[in-house]
């Protein structure tokens, strides 16, 4: 079923919206498609369609809060087994194809502070990160229910994309102010865009990606968190919700749960996609998070390999009353893997939604709830 952004919002601040949210957060590996094909999958299960899952339309900004470089993308070598290039941040990347869908680089532009302030400028503010003109008729989309949702570049997210995660936990103790200055300088240009974005269309939620965490805890721990995330979100988060903003949304694999509370207190209020396998199980957050925290996903993919038998045990453990009525978009804890049979994904749909008391299946079309 197709929400609006008034009933998303609503539903998402714990408000009865007389209605449960079951959503696919991400979709399937593309792997799997193929799976699902030799299985008798119509092409409509394989794009979603078939499913009616919940989502909302998003308008997504036409604005720039990270680096704007001016570099352009290109191949450098290219065969069956994998492919090397150089990004738009200027980073060697190696993308191994019967293994991975994302290339990811293998060299960084910054290692200390001469080479952040050599790349300073790709993160300074000018009205050329927005796009007024489109903007105006993304403000038309808006009012017509679709949710409008700005990308901001996350505390550890975009750090890593320069530096990479061994050098970004080392500067943590051999470079705090560099540290400090990159996120301050993130900080004032994502303002700025926010005002100036929220004069032509109000901003419904800033959403960012942090991917900081195994199923063993997060890279940073909740000294740094608030050392040095807290600042970055409080003064981000206090702008936008000074020009209408009200959702707040992280996207964070792995185990969070230990700089959960920091980021709680910084004003985040939404999280996904709560992996059952990094220990962030979604009843257990409600019970300590109450109505501060939305969830978004939560149930076990790797159950759909099993039975059906264990897919009945799953969903009973989570499509429990402290959940319901809002505040919680039940989901799969991320892409749908690889060796799920097309009939198990089946009976998952089929009795998520018996469970949710949700109307039968009217083919209202899909679209992905990751933000």
């Amino acid at each position: 079923m197709r929400w609006d952004r008034e009933r998303y919002i609503a539903h998402a601040l714990f408000e009865d919206t007389g209605r449960e949210m079951f959503s696919e957060l991400f979709g399937p590996l593309h792997i799997l498609e193929e799976e699902w094909r030799s299985q008798g999958a119509s092409e409509k299960e394989i794009s979603m369609q078939a499913f009616d899952w919940d989502y909302v339309p998003v308008v997504r900004t036409a604005a720039k809060t990270g680096a704007v470089t001016g570099l352009q993308e290109r191949i450098l070598s290219d065969t069956p087994e994998e492919t090397r290039g150089i990004d738009y941040m200027g980073r060697e990347t190696l993308l191994y194809k019967k293994s991975a869908t994302i290339a990811l680089p293998v060299r960084y532009p910054v290692k200390g502070p001469d080479d952040w302030e050599k790349v300073k400028g790709w993160y300074a503010y000018s009205d050329a990160r927005i796009d007024f003109e489109k903007l105006a008729g993304q403000k038309k989309e808006r009012d017509e229910g679709g949710l409008s949702l700005l990308w901001l570049p996350g505390a550890f997210n975009e750090p890593r994309q320069l530096m990479g995660e061994e050098e970004l936990c080392v500067a943590c103790y051999e470079e705090p102010e560099m540290l400090h200055e990159m996120l301050d300088t993130f900080a004032a240009t994502t303002i700025k865009v926010i005002e100036n974005v929220s004069e032509v269309m109000p901003i419904d939620c800033v959403a960012f990606s942090e991917d900081m965490a195994g199923n063993d805890g997060p890279l940073f721990g909740p000294n740094q968190v608030r050392e040095f995330f807290y600042p970055y979100y409080k003064k981000v988060f206090d702008a936008a919700r000074a020009c209408g903003t009200r959702l707040f949304s992280q996207d964070s694999d792995g185990d969070i749960s230990p700089v959960m509370d920091v980021l709680v207190e910084s004003g985040l209020n939404c999280t996904h996609p709560c992996q059952p396998a990094g220990g962030m199980d979604i009843v257990s957050l409600r019970k300590k998070y109450g109505k501060s925290l939305c969830l978004k996903g939560g149930i076990d993919k790797h159950v759909l390999r099993k039975d059906k038998a264990a897919i009945r045990d799953e969903l009973e453990k989570k499509i429990v009353p402290e959940l319901m009525h809002g505040g919680t978009v039940f989901a799969l804890d991320h892409r749908i893997p690889n060796g799920v049979p097309i009939e198990n994904y089946r009976y998952y749909v089929s009795l998520g939604r018996e469970m949710l008391g949700l109307p039968p299946i009217a083919g209202e079309g899909w679209a992905r709830m990751a933000f």
